[in-house]
């Protein structure tokens, strides 16, 4: 099973659309909220990303909810 993480801020449309997509296709995934999670937002800010959500895959970093690259990453 893949390791994921989905870095968020609880308004992001796209963050939620990323979660459902997660859920509906049965992945677990850790979420990091980057508004209370000054660690997470360290991680982000360190890699140069400025919006939300980044989603990790197995150490791959994906900007953004790209569904075609996670169905692939996740064979989905």
């Amino acid at each position: 099973m893949a390791d994921v993480t989905i870095y968020t801020s609880p308004s992001c449309v796209h963050c939620k659309a990323a979660k459902t997509f997660m859920q509906e296709n049965g992945i677990d995934y850790t979420e990091k909220d980057v508004m209370a999670d000054t660690e997470a937002r360290k991680w982000m800010l360190d890699r140069g990303y400025r919006g939300v959500p980044v989603i990790v895959v197995d150490g791959e970093e994906i900007i953004g909810f790209d569904q075609k690259k996670l169905s692939e990453l996740l064979k989905k």
